[in-house]
Parts: C-alpha cells; sequence; structure tokens
C-alpha cells in the first residue's frame, strides 16, 4: 500500500495525531492514508465523552479495550485518526470531537468541508 502525499487540510506538512494511543490506518501515529483506506481516517479528532458515547451508540465503540486487538480504548483527551464520514455525521448530530487541523490529512476535505473543520479546532499539539 502506497501512502498519498502527507499534506494537512492547511496545506502544510501533516504532524503525527497520536502515538499513546498509536492511531492511524498504518498504525504510525499519523492520519496518513491511501487508495485501500475506504473509512478514509483522515480527521485528527480529539476524543470528548460526548463524542465516545455517540460513537458507541451508532455502532463504533471506541471506548472499549479490545486486547485481542492490542486496543486499550480510548478516553476524552485522546487524540484519534476518525473516519471523515463519521465526523461528518457527529458534526451534523451536534456531537463532534474537536480536531487538530495540523494533523488532519488533506483527503478529509473530500467529505468534510474546511470551514465545518474549522469551527472544532484546537490548538492543542498533536501526539
Amino acid at each position: 500500500m502506497e501512502k498519498d502525499p502527507s499534506f494537512n487540510v492547511l496545506g502544510s506538512s501533516l504532524i503525527p495525531c497520536s502515538t499513546d494511543p498509536m492511531t492511524g490506518f498504518f498504525r504510525n501515529g499519523s492520519c496518513d492514508t491511501c487508495a485501500q483506506d475506504q473509512g478514509s481516517h483522515t480527521v485528527c479528532a480529539v476524543m470528548t465523552d460526548e463524542f465516545l458515547a455517540y460513537s458507541k451508540y451508532v455502532g463504533n465503540d471506541l471506548s472499549t479495550p479490545r486486547p485481542e486487538y492490542g486496543f486499550s480504548g480510548l478516553k476524552a483527551g485522546d487524540s484519534w485518526c476518525l473516519c471523515a464520514s463519521r465526523f461528518l455525521q457527529a458534526h451534523e448530530e451536534g456531537c463532534a470531537p474537536q480536531v487538530n487541523l495540523h494533523g488532519t490529512h488533506v483527503r478529509a476535505l473530500e467529505i468534510v468541508s474546511i470551514d465545518v473543520l474549522r469551527i472544532y479546532a484546537t490548538e492543542r499539539p498533536a501526539i
């Protein structure tokens, strides 16, 4: 799998999103993507309790540990490469998490507008 060029939604170099917990389609800490990433795991989101509850409600439980997959579960404050469509859905439902624009891959803009992403922008550094 070849990664797409690593630029963020601001047009500069993509910075890592999180290495603790380790995130990303490639599990390299960045919201890099490629043609095989059909979920577009491109939004560097900062989890909130509200979003984690919403995600569980819609069938994607991100808070429960899954040791068989090496996944310790997410908690509020953790950064995670979120599927762009799930982010947009959460926005439409009024419970989107914060977003680190510097860690959000430019391909997220194929699904979510920069104006929507900016609503949730945080200056919190990645990793």
